[in-house]
């Protein structure tokens, strides 16, 4: 079998990793309220309607768990994280989008927003995470639901989700209009829209 790869050869380029875990996110925390949480899932739909989950119907969806290194744009990196929670494909199953969607949008709570491209959301590693490490996620680290990109710059792992829209055509979310970069690539250092190659972001 080959062997898992050291910390310092998964370091993305321009990453180090800190003391402890950091926590960085914008704004205040919000409040949950399990008997008035809905997951909303619109935009093109395959049927054209929007669907909601309510948080015991969220809970009912099939469940996966996730090893990832979770790589924030500030530079740090936390590596080997355990996420647990609602894989991305089962939204897909549940609710297929309809043809052409390209991207999905990600709302969290008071509005704020990451784009991403269906072939990132799409994937075994994406997964809407409850848990981390085995336990509960704790309030600053986006309770009760915050989806994982792990492949991709941390932001685009929104905290405190509450939809998820299907894209046809490609829109930025609140960093990407701020200034950061469509894609997100780590690997690539993507982190500022000013290096984005034509094409990797809307017009």
């Amino acid at each position: 079998m080959p062997e898992t790869p050291d910390e310092e050869n998964r370091l993305p380029p321009g990453q180090y990793i800190p003391r402890g875990r950091p926590v960085v996110h914008y704004g205040r925390v919000p409040s949950f309220r399990p008997a008035t949480w809905r997951l909303q899932i619109f935009g093109a739909t395959a049927s054209g309607e929007q669907h909601f989950l309510s948080w015991d119907e969220f809970g009912e969806l099939p469940r996966s768990t996730v090893l990832a290194d979770v790589h924030c744009v500030t530079k740090f990196s936390i590596m080997g994280t355990e996420w647990s929670g609602v894989p991305a494909g089962a939204f897909l199953a549940a609710v297929p989008p309809a043809e052409g969607v390209r991207h999905v949008m990600i709302w969290a709570e008071y509005g704020y927003s990451a784009n991403v491209r269906m072939a990132d959301f799409d994937r075994d590693s994406t997964v809407f995470a409850t848990e981390l490490d085995g336990k509960p996620l704790t309030p600053e680290r986006g309770f009760p639901v915050r989806v994982v990109v792990p492949h991709l710059y941390a932001w685009k792992s929104v905290k405190w989700v509450r939809a998820i829209e299907y894209l046809t055509e490609d829109r930025r979310g609140f960093w990407e209009d701020r200034g950061y970069h469509n894609v997100a690539d780590p690997w690539r250092e993507q982190r500022y829209s000013y290096q984005e190659d034509p094409g990797e972001g809307p017009p």
